[in-house]
């Protein structure tokens, strides 16, 4: 564990309506740690980000930011106690242009919209010629990107990544391993990555939880998913999959 812890799971469930899915989910976080959570489909990955995030009913359980219970409150009152959120998907603004979408995430923190923006082009030097070009028009990379820049214009202390290399080219994922390693590392930021990837987890995760059936049940270390015997289980457990 590194540093002061920043977010501490405790018990956690959630699930849709009456079904549940996430089962005393436990675990801890601290300042410039990048934690990795594998998994498949079906096993509960982005419900565990989407109740993190506030954007689903917690039912049972504590999730400590900063020592502030912030379990029930809504997402924008997560986001005020430093918790940033890539969703699955990027989610970004495609009718908005480069510079309004990081604009917007700046100005969902209360920061200055200028410096968030200049600082975005620094950390991406990509996006300096992108910034009047519409959201919409950007390759699949661009817009994993810009998702990740915008949510660090809101300056997080924890960093929510659901899938960022899903459907991304070699370099575009390679640029973000940098990116994360980097902004933990320099920032002291924390960040959940969920992931299929093993390979990606495996190049910036400090430590892993494999998520199965809505629980988590390991805690590995990054050198463990170079071992054939657990590549050979995870697998597995993908063929066993409907």
């Amino acid at each position: 564990m590194s540093g002061e812890i920043l977010m501490r799971v405790s018990g956690l469930c959630a699930g849709y309506g009456s079904i549940p899915i996430l089962r005393q989910i436990s675990f801890q976080i601290g300042e410039g740690e990048i934690v990795g959570v594998l998994g498949h489909n079906g096993m509960g990955k982005t419900t565990l980000m989407k109740a993190l995030a506030g954007l689903l009913p917690v039912t049972d359980g504590q999730l400590l930011m900063c020592g502030r219970d912030v379990a029930h409150a809504a997402p924008h009152v997560r986001a005020h106690q430093g918790l940033g959120y890539v969703p699955q998907g990027r989610d970004i603004f495609g009718s908005l242009t480069v510079r309004e979408n990081l604009a917007i995430g700046a100005a969902a923190a209360g920061l200055n919209r200028e410096r968030a923006i200049e600082r975005s082009v620094s950390d991406f030097p990509v996006l300096e010629r992108l910034l009047d070009r519409k959201g919409g028009a950007l390759s699949g990379g661009e817009q994993q990107i810009l998702a990740l820049a915008r949510a660090l214009c809101g300056e997080p202390k924890v960093l929510l990544l659901d899938e960022p290399t899903e459907g991304i080219q070699p370099s575009i994922v390679e640029e973000i391993e940098d990116h994360l390693l980097r902004q933990a590392q320099e920032k002291s930021l924390a960040v959940v990555v969920v992931e299929q990837d093993v390979g990606f987890i495996g190049a910036i995760a400090s430590r892993v939880l494999w998520l199965q059936k809505g629980e988590i049940v390991k805690e590995l270390l990054p050198g463990q998913l170079l071992d054939p015997d657990t590549v050979d289980e995870f697998i597995g457990l993908e063929g066993t999959q409907a």
